[in-house]
């Protein structure tokens, strides 16, 4: 699978780009704050309908723009697929697939499946644990629709509970009856999910190991345990018996939403007791498990994004990743990068095609290799394929 165009309306700092891509390795330069990880964002949104890094869509539109659009065309398995997301103040997100609309939004997570690793990574070990589970839970999105619902559901009954125990306060009132069918709905498919992140925990941990112990170079022992409270026979009656405490602080205490994941070197807390660069191993071998894992189960190799993460490792760390580059373990790949210098020296010599993309301001412009540019023919053959090839990006 990979994306062939791009093409965006005011995204972020984007005025209007539209981009040709390399089915293999986009190189994405320029300085700091010039839009590099916005452009990377706008894949993400592209795959799974929303920002990797902005909570609300007024974070994602163009200062003062009433609009957004992002629009690109994937290959995958034979086929070229036109996949478009926007949203207008006032109304809805829309996402279409050719020109067809979804009805809702989570129809079309894990169709065209992406991983991210960027420098932010290691809050998901010195983060809430909220963080925690919506990684794990935006993996297994990606993989089973039918989790996505059982989890869009379990919030949407966990939001109505909180608000009928706030009514309970305000009003001084108590109904258990009501309060029960709440519970049981919670119970019911909190257990479906516990189930599922259980068993999947279980796939996930062999390729986590792998590749923690290869990008650290170390045997160490590294570990993830699952706790919930549905791992207890008795979740039930534990759920029931919170009912108090549940009403004197008006929210639900106990649930698949207090879920953690414990990340752990030679059992112990990585929080606590890891080395930033053991820290920095243990989130890099966490996505890359996760790019396994899809693999997997999608049959085919997900989009890879890379953001600046060159500037937070060690050569021993960038010479590992660099290996499986060369030997072909992943798809497409985008990298960003503030130092372009840095970035042809480890792309340079590896076989395959690469674009280089310079950003500034907004601004992006292809830039071509030393042997480009001694082969222009060879460049100008490959534009003119690519402007054969169907389903122009910028037509709506």
């Amino acid at each position: 699978m990979r994306l062939e165009k791009i093409h965006l309306l005011n995204f972020k700092n984007y005025e209007e780009l539209s981009l040709d891509l390399s089915p293999q390795i986009n190189c994405i330069l320029g300085e700091n704050g010039s839009g590099k990880t916005n452009l990377l964002d706008a894949i993400y949104y592209l795959s799974v309908t929303k920002s990797a890094f902005s909570s609300t869509e007024q974070q994602n539109v163009r200062h003062d723009e009433p609009y957004l659009l992002t629009k690109g065309v994937f290959f995958k398995q034979d086929q070229h697929y036109t996949v478009s997301c926007s949203w207008q103040r006032g109304q809805k997100k829309q996402v279409k697939n050719d020109r067809i609309p979804y009805e809702k939004l989570s129809e079309h997570i894990g169709h065209f499946p992406v991983v991210l690793i960027s420098p932010d990574d290691t809050d998901l070990i010195r983060g809430a644990s909220e963080l925690r589970r919506r990684f794990f839970d935006g993996i297994l999105s990606q993989i089973d629709a039918d989790y996505l619902t059982d989890l869009i559901n379990y919030n949407h009954v966990l939001r109505q509970r909180n608000a009928l125990l706030k009514q309970f306060a305000d009003r001084n009132t108590y109904d258990s009856d009501l309060l029960d069918s709440y519970s049981d709905q919670l119970l019911d498919v909190g257990y479906r999910l516990y189930q599922k992140r259980s068993e999947f925990l279980k796939a996930l941990i062999p390729h986590f190991s792998l590749h923690y112990n290869n990008l650290s170079g170390q045997k160490e022992e590294v570990d993830i345990r699952y706790t919930s409270h549905f791992s207890e026979e008795s979740y039930r009656s534990v759920f029931y018996n919170a009912y108090r405490k549940d009403l004197v602080l008006q929210r639900t205490t106990q649930g698949i939403h207090r879920d953690d994941y414990h990340f752990q070197i030679n059992e112990y807390p990585t929080k606590r007791y890891g080395s930033q660069g053991q820290q920095k191993s243990f989130v890099i071998a966490l996505k890359l498990a996760q790019f396994d894992v899809l693999r997997e189960e999608k049959k085919l190799k997900p989009i890879l994004l890379l953001d600046d993460i060159f500037d937070k490792l060690d050569d021993f760390r960038i010479g590992k990743l660099t290996e499986m580059v060369v030997a072909h373990s992943f798809g497409q790949l985008f990298v960003t990068d503030a130092r372009p210098e840095r970035t042809r020296s480890i792309f340079g010599n590896i076989e395959g095609e690469k674009k280089y993309f310079t950003v500034h301001r907004g601004e992006v412009t292809e830039t071509l290799t030393e042997g480009e540019k001694d082969q222009p023919d060879q460049h100008q053959n490959r534009q003119q394929d690519r402007q054969r090839e169907p389903n122009n990006v910028a037509e709506e």
